[in-house]
């Protein structure tokens, strides 16, 4: 059996987490337009999408709650690889594009499954795409990172780092995403975890999100742009599409679970384009990003680059 008070206790978490992180968002960029959209699902549950757009710093993202329940359904079961009947689920989810193509795109997301033959578990993970990659950045976004794990027994950056690099790449494209992030996924389905330890790294990672965003934007969101940041930035933003689209896990869940298809592909950029076999002027500023990201599905030792 499901247990309902823990269940509870982890959408009042993460409730939480969203207003909070919503309210530094918008305190950081006072000039964007908040849309909120509160939702139901007809075989159970609902949601809470915050829409972000227009601002200074962030031309369209948002920060999604949900917690919905419902039958295990033949293709959920063979994605969660289970023979149980029921199923709830929570977690907030966010994907912020910038305006400035000097400013990455971030996205993080934490989740809790539980199911009716009394299996639990924890994931998510959080990344940074940036349209040109600065090492520096990148440096210290992942040494923020390992801080946070390194402050949760359940959490382990030495894994979750090299989990973030395979699963935020494009194989059909030889590319990572960006510079990657940490990824993890079952904590406490095979009993070696303790939930509220979990919770409470979840929590923790979820809840630095807009404190680390700004850091990764503050320096750079009014940095001189041309037609070529512009163009290479809608370059980018189509593989970012071809991501989400091809290889999520978390937009594929919430198609075959019956989601709500406008929160679902709110990690979709407002505008993006592709070109047929585009290739950077040597020497360019992306075709030096892109020799980043083509560095193979190990990704990047950040914290050892100097």
């Amino acid at each position: 059996m499901m247990d309902n008070a823990f269940l509870s206790k982890v959408q009042e978490a993460f409730r939480t987490v969203q207003n909070e992180q919503v309210e530094a968002l918008m305190a950081f960029d006072d000039e964007v337009d908040l849309t909120r959209d509160h939702w139901k699902r007809e075989s159970g549950g609902g949601g809470d999408t915050r829409i972000l757009k227009e601002g200074k710093v962030i031309e369209k993202g948002g920060l999604n709650f949900s917690a919905v329940e419902g039958d295990v359904t033949s293709a959920l079961a063979q994605q969660l690889d289970t023979s149980a009947t029921r199923f709830a689920a929570t977690g907030v989810s966010s994907v912020l594009h910038p305006s400035n193509p000097h400013v990455p795109i971030i996205h993080m997301n934490v989740r809790y499954f539980t199911l009716d033959d009394g299996t639990w578990w924890f994931g998510g993970g959080i990344d940074l795409t940036p349209h040109y990659i600065v090492p520096a950045e990148a440096r210290a976004f992942h040494s923020e990172l390992k801080g946070i794990c390194d402050r949760h027994a359940v959490a382990d950056y030495s894994v979750f780092k090299p989990w973030a690099d395979r699963y935020f790449s494009l194989p059909h494209r030889n590319e990572s995403r960006g510079v990657g992030g940490i990824f993890f996924d079952h904590i406490g389905r095979d009993g070696s975890a303790d939930r509220e330890e979990a919770l409470a790294f979840c929590v923790d990672l979820s809840s630095a999100y807009a404190r680390i965003y700004e850091e990764r934007a503050a320096p750079f969101y009014q940095s001189f742009v041309n037609a070529d940041d512009m163009h290479w930035q809608g370059l980018r933003r189509g593989r970012y599409v071809e991501f989400n689209l091809v290889h999520d896990r978390g937009t594929r869940f919430g198609l075959v679970s019956g989601g709500r298809t406008e929160s679902i592909l709110m990690s979709l950029p407002s505008r993006a384009h592709w070109e047929y076999d585009h290739q950077p002027p040597k020497g360019s500023p992306q075709a030096d990003t892109l020799a980043w990201l083509q560095q193979g599905v190990e990704g990047v030792d950040w914290l050892g680059w100097s």
